[in-house]
């Protein structure tokens, strides 16, 4: 039985990303980008989920690259800067997100703030207890109802964030959903950060100039997205993202394109899995 439910869980998109990265860690030959299955036990679907339309290994193939590629990219960079005494790590929109589960020697130094819906994060601790992985005081779960119009900043202080100190803030496959301004100001707010935080955020590039190989499947969820009621709303250049950064006040800000990524993270296969060219990228800036 899947403990999966769209009032009480993590929603659609969530759970696919999560299996995504599961289908990486049992499909496709090692060196593994990622391993990653912690979200397959959160979610418990029943055993014929690999044969899920949208599981299938010749269409996700480029999907599954980029979500564990950025996965990976972020992971690295957060254990880049803790080794560097930073030790507050925010993540919006959390979902499935198991770094605290995988990497609980480094987390447990931290501060992981995981920012979401109530109701997902609810179902998420209570999972979490239930294998075993327990609800410790470093991980705070942060429930924020964006959609309505909920600050985020507030709910962080409330849980804990100092403030005075600096922070590593990821958002992944956010972007798209809101509005220009509405990323413009997500953009301010993580840049009056203190000095020395990171933030660490996808975008979609205007799907005209996706790969050709992805670009039907790219048009495909962005209609199914606009059918579901969520649209994409937000395609950017990198140039302007970067200039949008810079805007909002960062010092700092650099692009990371998928041949960054396949240079990293995919040198050497033999297989085709790569994440898909100017599809979902990074955007990379510093306070």
């Amino acid at each position: 039985m899947t403990h999966e439910n769209s009032d009480n869980g993590p929603d659609s998109t969530a759970a696919r990303v999560a299996l995504w990265r599961a289908l990486h860690a049992k499909i496709d030959p090692p060196p593994h980008v990622l391993d990653d299955t912690i979200g397959l036990r959160l979610l418990a679907p029943p055993n014929d989920w690999p044969q899920r339309g949208d599981m299938d290994p010749t269409f996700t193939r480029p999907f599954r690259a980029s979500i564990v590629a950025r996965s990976r990219f972020i992971e690295d960079l957060v254990i880049e800067r803790a080794a560097h005494g930073l030790d507050q790590y925010v993540i919006l929109g959390a979902g499935l997100d198991s770094f605290a589960q995988r990497h609980p020697d480094l987390a447990s130094r931290m501060t992981v703030f995981e920012v979401d819906r109530p109701g997902a994060q609810q179902w998420k601790r209570r999972r979490l207890i239930e294998l075993g992985f327990g609800s410790p005081d470093w991980l705070r779960f942060v429930a924020v109802d964006f959609e309505a119009g909920d600050s985020w900043r507030h709910a962080l202080a409330a849980a804990g964030f100092d403030a005075s100190k600096p922070a590593v803030v990821v958002s992944t496959g956010v972007s798209m959903y809101l509005t220009e301004e509405a990323n413009r100001l997500a953009l301010r707010e993580v840049a009056s950060l203190a000095p020395g935080s990171t933030l660490a955020m996808t975008f979609l590039l205007p799907l005209e100039l996706a790969d050709p190989a992805v670009r039907p499947a790219l048009e495909m969820a962005a209609r199914g997205a606009h059918a579901s009621g969520t649209p994409f709303v937000s395609f950017f250049t990198p140039a302007r993202i970067l200039a949008l950064a810079i805007e909002a006040g960062f010092g700092n800000a650099y692009h990371v394109c998928a041949d960054d990524l396949a240079n990293r993270y995919f040198a050497g296969r033999t297989d085709g899995l790569r994440p898909p060219r100017n599809a979902e990228e990074l955007l990379i800036a510093t306070t």
